[in-house]
């Protein structure tokens, strides 16, 4: 039997803390007891934010952890080819579609909206597509593409869930509501997400499956801030045809508010407390780890 494979996959759009800390830890403490392999992978389609002093970054903090890792480290930026691929599939299924509202544009349908009740939102609190793109010709879109209007590729998920019924997955970890062994997943809960932008073509949830499927990572070790984004994956691998790993979502660290940890709240970095003189081994007990 092959060893289990877990992975890391950091963005180097920031320093990493203790929350980043706390996730690779587990990794490494994972792939240890069962005699696994932890892989690195650097998330870096973001092209405006990530920058390659994050990067360099994430390897010094990781090496003075103490976790180690194989090589070569995948680079998403590197492998656009995979990425297009699976959108290709995808299309072919006739379940991906422009749309070309901005995201000003896209505020004001919801405001609209709402004048006649809430608009539903998904389990992270952002308001679901509301516009009318699916509707529009095939020659409408073409023209609209043609005269190079920025627009989004969204997934058709209603047409989605009419391929895929009865998905689940097995959580060796806790929802945030204290999920735990086969969890039913409700991707339309996201609506029509975003697998690509005009001038990205990909995106997260569509990067992050394939990139798990060609790393053949059999267990994911992440926050539970990403529970909930499971059923997305689920969707996505069950229709490219990829295997479903398992998943093991663990607490997220938080500030003395309450708050989860975060790049762009500027929460601590560990190259901060580092430099306090702060030790591996105390990172470990601020994680609560042993």
């Amino acid at each position: 039997m092959a060893p289990p494979v877990f992975r890391f996959a950091p963005s180097p759009n920031g320093f990493l803390h203790l929350g980043h800390a706390y996730s690779a830890l587990l990794n490494f403490d994972r792939a240890r007891e069962t005699g696994g392999r932890l892989l690195l992978r650097i998330e870096d389609i973001d092209a405006t934010r990530c920058r390659p002093e994050f990067e360099a970054a994430i390897f010094e903090d990781l090496a003075w952890l103490g976790i180690a890792w194989e090589m070569p480290v995948r680079r998403q930026s590197e492998h656009l080819a995979d990425y297009r691929d699976a959108l290709d599939r995808l299309s072919a299924l006739e379940l991906v579609y422009p749309a070309f509202e901005s995201r000003a544009e896209i505020a004001r349908l919801v405001a609209a909206r709402e004048a006649d009740g809430p608009w539903p939102r998904d389990p992270d609190g952002a308001p679901l597509y509301p516009g009318d793109a699916k509707s529009l010709s095939a020659s409408a879109r073409d023209r609209l593409v043609a005269s190079g209007m920025p627009y989004a590729l969204r997934l058709d998920m209603a047409a989605a869930c009419q391929r895929v019924t009865g998905l689940s997955w097995n959580e060796l970890g806790e929802g945030p509501d204290g999920e735990r062994g086969i969890v039913p997943a409700h991707p339309a809960a996201w609506g029509d997400v975003i697998l690509a932008r005009k001038e990205t073509p990909t995106s997260y949830h569509l990067s992050v499956v394939v990139d798990d499927a060609l790393q053949g990572v059999s267990e994911i070790v992440r926050g539970q801030d990403l529970f909930y984004a499971t059923s997305v994956h689920r969707l996505l691998q069950a229709l490219l045809g990829l295997p479903g790993p398992a998943y093991r979502h663990h607490r997220l660290i938080c500030d003395d508010e309450g708050r989860k940890l975060s790049k762009s709240s500027g929460s601590t970095g560990l190259r901060a407390l580092r430099a306090a003189g702060i030790t591996p081994s105390s990172i470990r007990q601020l994680v609560g780890l042993d």
